[in-house]
């Protein structure tokens, strides 16, 4: 079944629609109406909207956060939405019978991006999101603050219908990467933006699951490193890392300081810059995760997906490491070191997930990409399959399951150019590649030990 995700109403929970950078289908009136609700615009521009008009083309534009501050620092994996028709508008234009009415310029009234019952129906997830993740935390490690982080949350959850999280129930903490609750970082809208797109991953996949916000001072790496840190000492056992950068010699020492957490499931995005490791994700003690295109289709499971791939600087990141050693569990033979990505999820922009921002932009509705996207994703997956065993390394796991049900096998795409004597590290194929690695969930058991 696939599902394009409709608003909840104040008293109901959300029901869904059937519809088929670092530095690194129904009568018209009745269509013009799902649009409306489905916060895609007035009433007036879905009535306007002719059913033969042509969807354009999805831009996007790197949040500010992929631009580095200083020399050194790491960069935000993620896209906003600036202009065209995303997937989620295609799939319910088509349910409709109406072609899509509005653009995501700037902020929107609702959502213009794949929502909670899209991801949680696409990998298999809506029974686990459902009975699964109570007493879970979920860290979330990010540079600087995001005064409205609370806010902005519950903005989301409310909307989809989900279980409120907040910080006077417990459910929601922001700290520094000292575990301060009031001596907080600068505020910076860019990575703000960035944190709006993991708090709302996190809670899509995982609404029973508790979140932690840890801040770094900046995006050095010794800062984002010690905000890992801080959220293994406050209990998380789910830790999602959305920014990554060059590789270096010092790479296999932050392993040892920062990523090194056994019983912790630490997951990183592989990079927007298409093939080529950046690091962390090239850490062997983290689950390195790449990004897909995400589709509805006519298929048994009602999605599809294929490498996230724009242009050859512009796509997942995958490939060999040069410091970090292969895992043992990591068993592909065209890299002697740590290969680039174990799992995937959503990340291209085009097909993009529904967040809503308010810090330093208009308040409202956005849609967003990249493997900034699909790292959330996979840390929410992590928790509503169970705490990890207390001396496992969950990047593990899914290796265990490789060419099972457990997983949907990514077979279609590249993310550039490689060595012809081991393009699967640039090219999918039928098990293991580089830029999706052994696949996207299809439930939770790829995901427990």
């Amino acid at each position: 079944m696939r599902t394009t995700t409709s608003p909840a109403s104040p008293t109901s929970p959300a029901t869904p629609v059937r519809s088929g950078r670092r530095g690194r289908a129904g009568a018209s009136i009745l269509g013009a109406a799902a649009l409306v609700l489905a916060g895609l615009g007035t009433a007036a521009q879905a009535n306007a909207a002719p059913a033969h008009t042509t969807p354009s083309k999805v831009t996007w534009a790197a949040t500010p956060c992929a631009t580095p501050k200083h020399k050194g620092d790491l960069t935000c994996n993620s896209f906003r939405v600036t202009g065209g028709t995303t997937a989620f508008q295609k799939a319910r234009a088509a349910d409709t019978g109406e072609a899509a009415a509005v653009t995501p310029k700037a902020a929107a009234a609702g959502p213009t991006g794949y929502g909670p019952s899209d991801l949680q129906d696409a990998y298999g997830l809506t029974g686990a999101a459902s009975g699964n993740g109570s007493g879970e935390t979920i860290a979330i490690v990010d540079a600087y603050d995001d005064p409205n982080a609370a806010a902005d949350l519950a903005k989301y959850r409310s909307y989809y219908g989900l279980p409120a999280c907040t910080v006077a129930s417990g459910c929601f903490k922001k700290v520094s990467q000292t575990g301060s609750t009031t001596s907080l970082p600068s505020a910076d809208s860019g990575w703000a933006e960035e944190e709006s797109l993991d708090l709302d991953m996190a809670s899509a996949v995982c609404p029973n699951c508790k979140i932690l916000l840890v801040e770094a001072t900046s995006a050095s790496m010794a800062n984002l490193g010690k905000a890992v840190n801080e959220a293994v000492t406050l209990g998380a056992k789910f830790v999602s890392n959305s920014y990554g950068g060059a590789e270096s010699s010092s790479d296999t020492s932050y392993d040892t300081s920062y990523f090194k957490h056994a019983g912790v499931a630490i997951t990183v995005s592989a990079g927007d810059e298409g093939y080529g490791a950046e690091y962390p994700a090239s850490s062997r003690y983290v689950t390195s995760v790449g990004g897909t295109a995400l589709s509805t289709s006519s298929n048994s499971r009602g999605w599809t997906e294929k490498v996230w791939n724009t242009s050859s600087t512009e796509g997942t990141g995958s490939g060999c490491s040069a410091y970090d050693a292969k895992p043992t569990w990591q068993t592909d033979t065209g890299c002697a070191k740590r290969t680039v990505s174990d799992v995937s999820a959503v990340a291209d922009p085009a097909t993009g997930v529904s967040v809503y921002d308010s810090y330093g932009v208009t308040a409202g509705w956005y849609t967003f990409g990249g493997t900034s996207a699909s790292a959330p994703i996979i840390a929410a997956v992590y928790a509503l399959a169970g705490t990890p065993g207390s001396s496992d390394y969950p990047a593990a796991y899914p290796y265990a399951a490789a060419g099972t049900s457990a997983l949907n096998d990514v077979t279609s795409g590249s993310n550039g150019s490689c060595s012809s004597s081991a393009s699967y590290l640039c090219t999918a194929r039928s098990g293991y590649d580089g830029p999706t690695g052994l696949g996207t969930p299809e439930g939770t058991d790829a995901f427990t030990g």
